[in-house]
């Protein structure tokens, strides 16, 4: 059991249904699963912006033919977002340089396809919902939430196909009967940070009934699981980020998706 606290941070208008998060130098860069934007939420002045990273932007994008971002990650200096895989619209992959704020897009079609192929997993139940780039890695994080329900880690050298990928099945807690599932996950120093969360539901397509979220740590190097600690009975945590380390604490903040089209945000910090 870890003590924690959680408590509302900032409310954002201008977006919703955040996904994903990446503090740095007092700006916070937020990505929703039904926009085609890149946001970037300036901190200090409470002001929003909206980068556009693919051509003709949209926000509230109808369900079947969203992009479904769910992971952004730091290699360099670049971000990296990437689409969750449960569709074939779902399959891109863009990044965002920091510095230059140049803007590329790849398809991911033909790494998903190996990694079902990796696991035997059918094409309704890939759901990647985080990634880290470690140790010269790219580990990307399946919610298993489908039919079979296997939450895993898959792990290889690129996003690219040339390389042999692995799978590392994660048994993660039940909150009531329904076993969490990743949702989304950072690493800090050489501990991965991770959030879960139970929801009633099969389907990676279609929403469920939430009983709650999680937040545990793994090793990096065994993929162990140190700690594991409810922080919401109803609250469906998708998107974290560091915000601040020291030797008695940490604290992440982390977004809700709220399912709705509603253009509004709540970040909250979560402290352990």
């Amino acid at each position: 059991m870890e003590n924690f606290t959680l408590e509302l941070q900032f409310q954002i208008a201008g977006i919703g249904s955040a996904s994903g998060l990446f503090y740095k130098n007092n700006s916070l860069f937020i990505i929703s699963d039904n926009s085609s934007f890149l946001y970037e939420y300036y901190i200090q002045e409470k002001k929003l912006t909206k980068i556009p990273i693919l051509d003709n932007g949209q926000e509230n994008i109808p369900k079947k033919n969203k992009f479904d971002f769910e992971s952004i990650a730091l290699k360099g200096n670049k971000l990296h977002i990437l689409g969750s895989g449960s569709t074939s619209k779902r399959e891109k992959r863009l990044t965002y340089n920091l510095e230059t704020k140049e803007v590329n897009e790849k398809s991911l079609s033909k790494l998903y396809q190996n990694l079902k192929q990796t696991d035997s997993i059918s094409d309704d139940e890939l759901n990647i919902e985080g990634a880290i780039f470690c140790e010269e890695n790219w580990l990307l994080f399946q919610r298993g939430n489908g039919v079979n329900s296997r939450n895993g880690i898959f792990k290889t050298k690129s996003l690219k196909t040339e390389f042999d990928t692995e799978f590392i099945e994660v048994l993660l807690p039940k909150i009531k009967h329904i076993e969490t599932s990743f949702t989304d996950a950072i690493l800090v120093e050489d501990k991965i940070y991770f959030l879960a969360t139970a929801e009633n539901t099969t389907s990676t397509y279609d929403d469920g009934e939430i009983f709650g979220s999680i937040i545990g740590r793994l090793n990096s190097k065994t993929f162990e699981i140190e700690f594991t600690q409810k922080i919401s009975d109803s609250h469906k945590f998708e998107g974290l980020t560091l915000y601040s380390k020291t030797e008695t604490e940490i604290q992440f903040l982390i977004c809700e998706d709220n399912d709705t089209e509603v253009l509004e945000t709540n970040i909250y910090k979560l402290t352990l």
